[in-house]
């Protein structure tokens, strides 16, 4: 009986940590509010609107552009500390000297993972922001051959997010 009230006691705690495993963290979110402003800023409100909202006024442009950038910085970091930790393996002392700060150099893979992440963030939203400004001109070049080209839903108001998503794609 002990055992049977260990075990329901640990899958009960183990479902909540595997549920929220995948999803950003707070920081994650912290940051993709801060660059999502960014990139508000250069685009502009209507430009923004246009790339993230996907109610019929877009008014829910900022939240849907927070929540998508907060997985791809989840990502970023995750794929930074893979990188951090091959170029810690290849020459831990050259790593140290790299990253570390102070007498004994802890935090060097801390800084290498937050210079790594954060310049995936900042090419990121440097991409999504030309990205759009391209989909903007060739937009109102011919409003009707840009909905047929990339529109994918009933009516093809989805053309413009699904344009600079493909030139984001696209982007080395």
């Amino acid at each position: 009986m002990r055992k049977l009230i260990f075990l329901t006691l640990v899958a009960a705690l183990a479902v909540p940590a595997w549920a929220t495993a995948g999803s950003p963290s707070a920081g994650d979110r912290t940051n993709a509010a801060k660059q999502c402003a960014s990139e508000h800023q250069a685009m502009g409100t209507d430009l923004f609107k246009q790339t993230y909202g996907t109610n019929a006024n877009k008014s829910n442009a900022f939240g849907k552009c927070v929540s998508q950038r907060a997985k791809q910085n989840q990502q970023a970091r995750s794929n930074a500390a893979g990188q951090c930790r091959s170029e810690r393996a290849a020459d831990p002392a050259a790593f140290a000297a790299a990253y570390g700060t102070g007498k004994n150099h802890k935090n060097a893979f801390g800084k290498c993972v937050s210079s790594k992440a954060k310049s995936a963030e900042a090419k990121q939203t440097h991409a999504v922001v030309n990205a759009a400004k391209q989909c903007r001109t060739e937009q109102q070049a011919d409003p009707a051959a840009f909905k047929a080209q990339y529109g994918t839903n009933a009516n093809k108001s989805n053309a413009f997010g699904k344009c600079v998503s493909s030139k984001v794609k696209h982007t080395p």
